[in-house]
């Protein structure tokens, strides 16, 4: 990219898990940076982002994504916009946890703050021109009733109504948003493209993002502590790699033809074969007790639209061996 082509790209959510390694691959490739943190001089936070290859054409913007037009600033002259800021909530404001909330105080509390804030952004875009958004959700919208052998991203939705009789507001929230941002799109006429990760490995960039899955729970393994359970589950996970997984952000963005969900995940793996793997790469690392009937199927996926975009993912093994050996080189001291 020529120094005269270098556009600039906003990326909500910049010091956020997904959004630092947007923001991190974006600059490598020589974009300038738009990125908004609720706090601009968090010394936790600001300064890893501004010592990313690049950082000099990183400018941060303070926004709430809670009021309408905070990220007007932020969008103006972007030719593109990232929203990676739509994490997880799992309490209200007063504490209460999400599961013990009923359906009125779930959507008021947990869900419509999300969605109401995902289009706050948005229209903060529309009013700057800006006609291509990538937003970051989750594969927990991807779990129709009754569940299919094969999965993939244009048939297959969660029920929020589901979701929410069953108290998973937090997984209800991306369903959701995702079906109000696609409304939204519509309606203004955005190429909107909606990357939908699970579990993230791989090299953070904020000491801060350590102290959350997997990375907590994989530095604990390391220095001789217990996993993330006591007994293997019967179940799967889904992975990928943080930098592959920014790297399908871009491509959602640079691809003139890519719009509408697509996996952001390399594949499944039983939790078995997870902490199977962990103890090839850590001999001495302490086992969850094992499962005692037959391992669960894997979660299957149809990737053909993810890899359309012709990201190449590392696999899982890779996945867990460089997030391993990134934690034992210490980082950040």
């Amino acid at each position: 990219m020529n120094e005269q082509d270098k556009k600039t790209l906003c990326v909500a959510g910049t010091s956020g898990l997904v959004g630092s390694n947007i923001t991190r691959a974006a600059l490598l490739r020589g974009y300038q940076i738009n990125g908004t943190m609720r706090d601009c001089s968090d010394h936790a936070k600001a300064p890893f982002l501004k010592a990313l290859d690049g950082g000099d054409r990183l400018n941060l913007f303070a926004a709430d994504m809670s009021i309408d037009g905070d990220f007007d600033e932020a969008t103006r002259g972007a030719d593109g916009l990232f929203i990676a800021t739509l994490i997880p909530v799992y309490k209200g404001p007063t504490g209460t946890l999400a599961k013990e909330m009923d359906d009125e105080q779930g959507y008021r509390e947990i869900i419509m703050p999300t969605v109401n804030g995902c289009l706050n952004i948005m229209r903060s875009a529309v009013r700057n021109g800006v006609n291509k958004i990538v937003i970051c959700s989750s594969t927990s919208s991807t779990n129709p009733i009754p569940p299919v052998s094969v999965k993939n991203e244009v048939d297959h939705w969660s029920d929020e109504n589901a979701q929410c009789r069953a108290k998973k507001y937090t997984s209800a929230t991306k369903t959701v948003m995702e079906k109000a941002a696609f409304r939204f799109a519509k309606e203004h006429d955005i190429r909107l493209s909606v990357i939908m990760p699970t579990g993230m490995f791989g090299p953070v960039i904020i000491p801060e993002h350590m102290e959350r899955n997997p990375h907590v729970w994989l530095s604990r393994l390391i220095t001789g502590g217990a996993g993330r359970h006591e007994k293997v589950p019967n179940d799967s996970t889904s992975l990928s790699h943080l930098y592959d997984l920014a790297d399908l952000f871009l491509a959602a963005y640079e691809k003139a033809d890519a719009r509408g969900r697509y996996f952001g995940v390399y594949g499944s793996w039983h939790w078995q074969d997870i902490y199977s793997e962990l103890k090839r790469i850590l001999p001495d690392m302490q086992m969850p007790l094992p499962i005692t009937d037959s391992a669960e199927r894997p979660t299957q996926f149809d990737f053909t639209r993810r890899n359309s975009l012709e990201v190449p993912f590392r696999d899982i093994q890779t996945c867990l061996r460089e997030t391993v050996e990134w934690i034992q080189s210490k980082p950040f001291g």
